[in-house]
């Protein structure tokens, strides 16, 4: 288990020089986490440093893992951080990437034009923190119910808060399924006048 820990390691920190030598404008500081490569990049430029993440020969990471956030509330100057994590199915490296947001204006690009799955995941992550994504198609709620108020995983969201009440969209209709008729249910072993079978 040990030796497989350090062979990943050891590709990680091959994957982390592998970027500062193609893409070190971009990046403000890397670390290996938890046996995983991992980069907090500027917001400026972000969808260059994307792009060549997955357009690269000697990158190729094909597929966008997951997009969330963290909320930071009084620990840090800029309160989120969006985070995503990349997979690389030609070269089986994983990648971490962390991007800061600010309180005032939560908005990264959105990186649909590379990743179509990022279209429910960056919805996800807005309807729960409230950061917007510039460029993504479809803004609408995905979890909450569109009149929800505030954003539930952010620290300072009202846990015992009451939210509006809504009218009920698809008012429910009898169920009609009582009101069939069914032919009586056959007994096994018996007649159809009850007579056991001999």
């Amino acid at each position: 288990m040990a030796v497989l820990q350090h062979e990943r390691e050891q590709k990680s920190a091959a994957l982390l020089e592998l970027l500062k030598s193609k893409l070190a404008s971009h990046i403000i500081s890397s670390r290996i986490t938890l046996g995983d490569a991992e980069v907090h990049i500027r917001r400026e430029g972000m969808l260059d440093f994307f792009g060549l993440l997955k357009l690269d020969s000697e990158l190729r990471f094909e597929m966008l893992m997951s997009v969330t956030a963290v909320d930071w509330l009084d620990e840090r100057e800029d309160r989120f951080e969006v985070v995503y994590h990349l997979l690389s199915l030609t070269h089986l490296h994983r990648l971490r990437i962390k991007i800061a947001a600010s309180e005032t204006e939560p908005v990264v690009e959105s990186v649909v034009s590379l990743w179509e799955s990022a279209n429910f995941l960056e919805r996800e992550c807005h309807d729960m923190y409230g950061i917007r994504f510039n460029g993504n198609p479809d803004h609408r709620r995905i979890l909450m119910y569109e009149e929800f108020e505030g954003y539930p995983l952010r620290k300072d969201y009202p846990v015992q808060g009451k939210q509006p009440r809504v009218k009920l969209r698809y008012p429910e209709v009898e169920n009609t399924a009582r009101h069939m008729i069914r032919p009586t249910l056959v007994q096994i072993g018996k007649g159809r006048n009850g007579a056991q079978h001999s």
